[in-house]
């Protein structure tokens, strides 16, 4: 008798074909396009990133400049859209204001016409900084912002820029950038297959980003680094966060921004965050922050040989850029678009309805008892 495989969670299952990335693939570690993350963090700018993963190719210099203006004209929000933002609770989780500022949105420009896929994924790239912000300084301080911010040409620049109503530093905006980059796109992860599905329907645009947001909103998924930011927090020492992680180790606990579901030697997102928020630490002049997330991060290491993932350094770099911790989670929407939306376009040109099969372990059949006839 053949021996069934465990499917939970449908590891280890290949559910469809991308040109989009390779995700721990031996060699690779993670390829956008057949480009190597290293070499695009280090050297592109999230909005090459963003046309290399919609149109398919690298822009050269002068379609860059032209998607960098196209996409600061989009930034402005339908009034109408303000006036949803401004009557959203300001105790929201900041992820549902843009699920719902993404879902509002598509009643106000739907996709039909000339405003297709390419169009919309533009769109929402440029406008969920905006739709984010304006919600919060509207609720925190009455104030309706100016979103478009010309004078700040990408999108890391114009986030800081509207969080802080200053321009951001070099260092600060460039990190930033990268951060974006590393997360922009992933593969068959549980949001982007969530939009893959919808789309396999021929539902829209709009619904199939509402439900990757909403499949990003976990903290299995996307909320994971905001989960890390909170477990550092807990700590004043290394010395205190290697006693109260052993503490949690003896107890079962799972400790969040460690392992990764395909990355088993490493998740090659992580060094390059790791370098980052070093950099942006000793810029701050902080000996305690990192440190606490370096005896973490060898500590789980040496322990339960487990490293580190996208998770945990983003949520340490994010902190140095003064980035409220309820805004990690949106800042990985904003990047996630990007993936989603070439993930739709990829399911649009061969699409077939994603429609897979369960085991079924239930009763097996039984007669049916009329209702005076149960006991």
């Amino acid at each position: 008798m053949t021996e069934q495989k465990n499917t939970s969670g449908l590891e280890g299952i290949t559910a469809g074909e991308t040109a989009l990335s390779t995700v721990g693939k031996e060699g690779l570690d993670l390829t956008y396009r057949g480009y190597s993350i290293r070499d695009l963090a280090s050297s592109a700018s999230f909005e090459e990133v963003v046309y290399l993963l919609v149109y398919g190719i690298l822009p050269n210099r002068m379609e860059l400049d032209r998607y960098r203006s196209l996409l600061i004209s989009l930034r402005d929000l339908p009034p109408a859209l303000k006036s949803v933002l401004e009557q959203l609770p300001p105790t929201a989780n900041p992820v549902d204001v843009l699920r719902t500022g993404c879902s509002a949105l598509g009643t106000m420009e739907p996709e039909e016409g000339s405003r297709d896929a390419h169009a919309i994924a533009s769109r929402l790239c440029a406008s969920f900084p905006s739709m984010l912000l304006y919600w919060h300084h509207f609720h925190r301080d009455g104030r309706r912002i100016e979103t478009r911010a010309e004078a700040h040409r990408t999108v890391a620049d114009q986030f800081l820029y509207l969080l802080r109503g200053e321009a951001p530093s070099a260092l600060h905006a460039r990190a930033l950038d990268a951060a974006l980059i590393l997360h922009a796109e992933h593969e068959f992860n549980a949001s982007t297959f969530t939009c893959r599905v919808i789309v396999s329907t021929l539902s829209d645009f709009y619904s199939a980003i509402t439900g990757g947001i909403g499949a990003l909103r976990g903290p299995l998924h996307g909320g994971a680094d905001e989960a890390a930011m909170m477990l550092l927090e807990r700590f004043s020492t290394p010395d205190e966060a290697e006693e109260g992680i052993r503490t949690m180790l003896e107890k079962k606990e799972k400790v969040m921004g460690f392992g990764h579901r395909v990355y088993k030697q490493g998740d090659p997102r992580a060094p390059i965050l790791k370098a980052l928020a070093k950099q942006l630490a000793e810029e701050a002049g902080d000996h305690r922050l990192f440190a606490i997330a370096e005896r973490i991060e060898n500590l789980l290491l040496s322990e339960k040989g487990l490293y580190p993932n996208v998770d945990f350094y983003s949520a340490v770099a994010y902190h140095f850029l003064d980035i409220p911790t309820f805004f990690f989670t949106p800042l990985f929407v904003m990047s996630r678009t990007s993936g989603w939306a070439a993930h739709i376009l990829e399911q649009r040109a061969n699409n077939r309805l994603i429609r897979p099969l369960a085991t079924y372990v239930g009763p097996a059949p039984r007669p049916f008892l009329k209702i005076d006839e149960r006991p």
